[in-house]
């Protein structure tokens, strides 16, 4: 696994952040050591994956960067067949997934598509899966893409939508902000590595709080929607939709 230091030697806020060759890269080691509770959050994928996709049944990822969240999900279906479809307007994510052997020793049908996440079109699913993904489109891009996904959603699948959560009261932002910096810190960025990708990131990665995910998820008829993991500012939700 390759160090990140990108930020290191780009200097703070030189560069707006993209899913670039540089940080494929880099990748596994950046989210690690960005996204607290990260490798927690895919075994949760796998133990659901292992509940709700049936025997020739579908997973789409959606912003699959390198494939590490349909990984978890082949691995939780186990022996059973399935088509695991990985979507990401990142070329260099796409590519490195294509030539990636572990997609070639699994029981299920791997498939990589380069697209734009809104202009997809979706065959019927039992998991759909953003992880950390929304929080990149558009606001207004955002309910379309959801409302999509439901849509798609075999009765009793489900979705699960990790992101990066806002708050509203600024003294828990601060306090919050304050810990993923130390998190950070504690993996060994320095103070320029932090301040120089908070820069890139910023107007790109365009957080929400946790209400705003939920109203939204219930708006759109999930039900059974509950935060299954969190860890200081990131978590995940899982929606279903009801069996009819």
């Amino acid at each position: 696994m390759e160090k990140d230091t990108l930020f290191d030697t780009r200097g703070a806020g030189r560069v707006q952040f993209r899913f670039d060759d540089t940080v494929a890269r880099v990748f596994p080691d950046m989210i690690n050591r960005s996204v607290p509770g990260y490798a927690a959050s895919l075994d949760g994928i796998s133990l659901i994956a292992h509940q709700v996709v049936r025997p020739g049944g579908r997973v789409y990822d959606l912003g699959c960067t390198l494939g590490a969240a349909l990984l978890a999900a082949a691995k939780g279906i186990g022996d059973r067949p399935a088509t695991l479809i990985g979507i990401d307007n990142s070329e260099a994510m796409i590519s490195r997934c294509r030539e990636d052997a572990r997609f070639d020793n699994q029981s299920q049908q791997f498939e990589f598509e380069l697209c734009q996440i809104e202009q997809m079109s979706f065959e019927p699913a039992d998991l759909v899966i953003l992880n950390y993904t929304l929080q990149f489109l558009p606001p207004p891009a955002r309910t379309p893409v959801l409302a999509r996904v439901f849509r798609a959603l075999r009765p009793g699948g489900a979705l699960v939508l990790a992101e990066k959560f806002s708050f509203e009261a600024p003294g828990i932002a601060e306090r919050m902000t304050a810990l993923h910096h130390d998190f950070k810190r504690a993996h060994h960025y320095s103070d320029l590595e932090i301040a120089g990708k908070r820069a890139a990131l910023e107007n790109v990665l365009i957080a929400e709080t946790r209400q705003n995910h939920a109203d939204r998820l219930a708006d759109i008829g999930f039900t059974d929607i509950v935060l299954w993991h969190a860890s200081i500012n990131f978590g995940a939700f899982l929606a279903f939709r009801a069996d009819d």
